[in-house]
C-alpha cells in the first residue's frame, strides 16, 4: 500500500475527488494539486459554491431533473413546447440534450434503465409518473432519448409498450447514436442530428 505523501486533510480531498466519475486516483491527485496551487482562484470559490448549493439541491417532483427549485427551471419555463415530452435515463442525458440546443421541450427522467442483471426492474424507475403525465392529455409526442446500450433499447421497448394504449406518438432518437454509447459522451452535433432524424417505433 502506498504511503501518504501529504497530511490527512489533503489525502481525504484526493480520496473524495477520486470518487467522482471520470477521475481515477492519478487524475484526483492532479486535480487536488491544481486546487491547492490555485486555492485563492479555484479552491475557495469552489468550496463556497459547493456549500451554497448543498442545502438547495432539489429533485423536481414533475420531471426528476436536479435543480435548486421544485418544480425545476425547465418545468416552469412557459416557452417550452408542452406537446413534446423527452424521456431520458438520467439527468446527465437531459443536460446533454440541452447543450445540443436542438429541442425546446419538456423532459422526464426515468432514473436509470431496465437492467435485469443489476436487479433494476420497472418498479425501480420513474415510470408511473410518466404514464400519469402522458394521460393528462397535453402531450402529443413522447421522444425516447435513451442510450444505444442493450439496457437502453430494452427500456425503450418497454416504455413503448407501456404507452401503446395512450394514443400518443412515440418516437426515438435516430441512428447516429452509436450502439453501446451513452448520451452524455456524444458531441452536440451528433445529438442534434439524431434528434432531427428521429423515427416512429
Amino acid at each position: 500500500m502506498p504511503r501518504a505523501v501529504a497530511g490527512p486533510e489533503i489525502e481525504r480531498l484526493i480520496s473524495l475527488l477520486a470518487r467522482v466519475p471520470g477521475l481515477g486516483p492519478r487524475s484526483a491527485r492532479r486535480a487536488a494539486l491544481q486546487l491547492i496551487k490555485k486555492r485563492e482562484q479555484l479552491m475557495g470559490p469552489l468550496a463556497a459554491a459547493m456549500e451554497d448549493v448543498l442545502g438547495k439541491i432539489a429533485t423536481c417532483r414533475v420531471c426528476g431533473n436536479v435543480d435548486v427549485r421544485d418544480p425545476c427551471s425547465i418545468c416552469t419555463d412557459d416557452t417550452r413546447d408542452p406537446n413534446l415530452l423527452v424521456v431520458v435515463a438520467d439527468v446527465s442525458d437531459l443536460w446533454a440534450l440541452e447543450r445540443a440546443g436542438a429541442l425546446n421541450a419538456r423532459y422526464h427522467v426515468l432514473g436509470g434503465t431496465l437492467s435485469p442483471l443489476d436487479g433494476i426492474g420497472p418498479d425501480d424507475l420513474n415510470l408511473a409518473s410518466l404514464v400519469g403525465r402522458v394521460h393528462e392529455g397535453a402531450i402529443k409526442e413522447v421522444l425516447l432519448a435513451l442510450g444505444g446500450t442493450v439496457d437502453g433499447q430494452t427500456t425503450a421497448h418497454y416504455v413503448t409498450d407501456l404507452l401503446r394504449e395512450s394514443g400518443v406518438k412515440v418516437t426515438r432518437l435516430a441512428h447516429g447514436v452509436p450502439v453501446g454509447g451513452e448520451l452524455d459522451y456524444l458531441d452536440e452535433g451528433t445529438l442534434a442530428a439524431a434528434i432531427r432524424a428521429r423515427t416512429s417505433l
